[in-house]
């Protein structure tokens, strides 16, 4: 594998990251680390997308839009990784396979396009971000995420080693890139607006803390509490909303 951030090397990592995807998510760890994370992104598309039709950007086994599927009028999902995509359909969840830079949808099909942890992979985020504008109808929103590096979290990850997500990979293995809240909105897509954030991971130091009931209890309150909050700037991952004119 290598991370030049290509349709390829991109679909190459993700499908060996299909292997042990779940191994600390979903079921496997109800009330998690990983599970708060998808909760308020979920939240988040919610709040746009309640009874409307909305798509997600790098659905990966479908975590997040299996959520998104309980109160969106139609979900559907699009990921590079045929492994990844294997699990969602599992879930039975309407998905295809696609890429971020051509999504293969009409335009004005969708009320919400929504992307969580995927962007940041994107060589050429601009495009990626100009193709969910392109598929949201007029009014509509594009929920775009973006890893930060004004935070704990993107601090450790682009001073600590790498880590793994199958056997023989890590994270070295795939492009990975860090936009902070002013670069989002420099990001802004064509015919649209941001008009509002989310901060996903602002208090919490280490996945770690949350393996215990006390850690979960604690950061899950202060995160729900400060993620609509000034910190959300400082916050590991970025969630920008941004309207179409």
């Amino acid at each position: 594998m290598d991370a030049s951030g290509s349709h390829d090397a991109n679909q190459r990592y993700y499908d060996a990251f299909s292997t042990r995807y779940e191994a600390q998510r979903g079921l496997n760890d109800p009330g998690g680390y990983h599970d708060l994370l998808d909760e308020l992104e979920s939240e988040f598309v919610r709040r746009y997308g309640e009874g409307k039709d909305v798509l997600e950007v790098g659905c990966g086994t479908g975590l997040v839009l299996e959520r998104i599927a309980r109160f969106a009028r139609s979900a559907t999902g699009i990921d590079l990784s045929p492994g990844m995509l294997e699990r969602a359909r599992a879930r039975g969840l309407k998905v295809e396979q696609g890429s971020a830079t051509a999504l293969p949808f009409e335009a004005d099909r969708f009320d919400v396009s929504c992307s969580f942890k995927v962007l940041a992979h994107v060589r050429e985020i601009e495009r990626a971000l100009a193709e969910m504008a392109r598929v949201t109808r007029p009014g509509g929103y594009v929920l775009a995420e973006f890893y930060n590096p004004y935070s704990l979290r993107g601090l450790v990850k682009r001073l600590g080693p790498a880590g793994a997500i199958a056997d023989g990979a890590d994270e070295s293995q795939v492009y990975t890139r860090f936009d902070s809240p002013g670069a989002a909105r420099r990001l802004t897509p064509p015919g649209c607006e941001l008009t509002d954030a989310r901060g996903v991971r602002i208090a919490i130091p280490t996945a770690m803390v949350m393996r215990s009931l006390l850690g979960r209890r604690v950061f899950t309150r202060l995160e729900r509490r400060l993620c609509d909050s000034p910190l959300k700037h400082l916050a590991g991952f970025y969630i920008a909303a941004y309207r179409k004119r």
